[in-house]
């Protein structure tokens, strides 16, 4: 069930990069801001009822909360200023595409968890495919519009990064507070409301044009309540279940629906270079899931009888089996 909801959320975030699209008007920053802002402050308020009875224990974990709350404010105006200028299919898979490997580095420094043989051919896999993908944008753009676009593909690509770096830095955040005996609702409801709040001044100075039109304000709603609001209530109770390097390699999906809609919806065109990087990416999602959770565990379980369950669920994170 964790690794559905997390799916199911991936599939809704997919759906972003296509809807912003519908309101041309509005900038990035804007739409990461009302995205992010409100949808983070509609799952504090989804959470109210359990803050009083977490109080002392979210206090406990303030600076968690805190690293998850910033992550949580600069993912979005950096992952929608990515595809603002690198566009939609390569703003997201850069974005998510390298977030399995930013949070794989994250555990392996701070929780010291080791990186092996399987993570180092997802590594390979992911980076070749956000690469390819890369190259084959880029190079498309260059050659119909000039180096400005180019230079403007490149810093989409470094903003991309920096998505990747704070997704997996609030996936980490809200994953160890869960484990530490916070319920998800009252762990995500924390970190992105606290998010929410640290993005109003941004919606405030750059919102106008989102109550221009009625468009551009049914994106902000859609943005907020659908892939932000119900999207991360999921990827919450989905971290209740699996480990935050597993929940980004799972989102891996989003990429993929992203570049689809893109193609089919926006227009956007992708060279045979960049499909072909699309399907290094979901080779990365299955070197770092399937072979974890079923051969793995079945070949090593009978060589270790009386191996704890929470060992099992160490050795089976995204990236981290032998």
């Amino acid at each position: 069930m964790g690794a559905l909801c997390v799916l199911a959320a991936s599939v809704l975030w997919g759906t972003t990069g296509t809807a912003a699209t519908f309101a041309p008007g509005v900038g990035p920053l804007a739409i990461g801001a009302v995205a992010m802002g409100f949808g983070g402050l509609l799952q504090a308020l989804i959470a109210a009822p359990q803050f009083r009875h977490h109080a002392s224990g979210l206090l406990d974990q303030r600076g968690t909360v805190l690293l998850g709350a910033v992550s949580v404010a600069v993912y979005p105006l950096a992952f929608y200023n990515s595809m603002h200028l690198a566009g939609v299919a390569v703003g997201t898979v850069v974005s998510i595409g390298t977030a399995p490997l930013a949070s794989a580095l994250i555990e392996r420094v701070v929780d010291g968890r080791r990186l092996t043989r399987r993570w180092i051919l997802a590594a390979a896999l992911g980076l070749l495919g956000t690469v390819l993908l890369c190259v084959a944008e880029a190079s498309h753009t260059s050659g119909g519009t000039g180096g400005g676009s180019m230079a403007g593909t490149l810093l989409g690509i470094g903003l991309g990064l920096v998505a990747a770096v704070t997704y997996a830095l609030y996936s980490w955040a809200a994953h160890r507070l869960i484990t530490r005996e916070i319920p998800s609702r009252a762990a995500m409801g924390t970190v992105f409301g606290l998010g929410g709040l640290f993005l109003l001044p941004v919606l405030l100075a750059t919102g106008a044009p989102l109550v221009a039109s009625w468009s551009n304000a049914a994106v902000g709603v859609y943005m907020a309540l659908v892939p932000m609001c119900v999207g991360y209530v999921l990827f919450g109770w989905g971290l209740a279940h699996v480990p935050a390097s597993t929940a980004t390699a799972l989102s891996l999906l989003e990429p993929a629906v992203a570049a689809v809609l893109a193609v089919l919806v926006v227009g956007e065109r992708l060279p045979a270079t960049g499909w072909m990087g699309i399907v290094l990416v979901i080779a990365c999602l299955a070197v770092l899931t399937t072979p974890a959770r079923t051969h793995h565990r079945s070949r090593r379980q009978p060589r270790n009888p009386g191996i704890h369950n929470s060992e099992v669920s160490v050795t089976i994170t995204a990236g981290h089996a032998d």
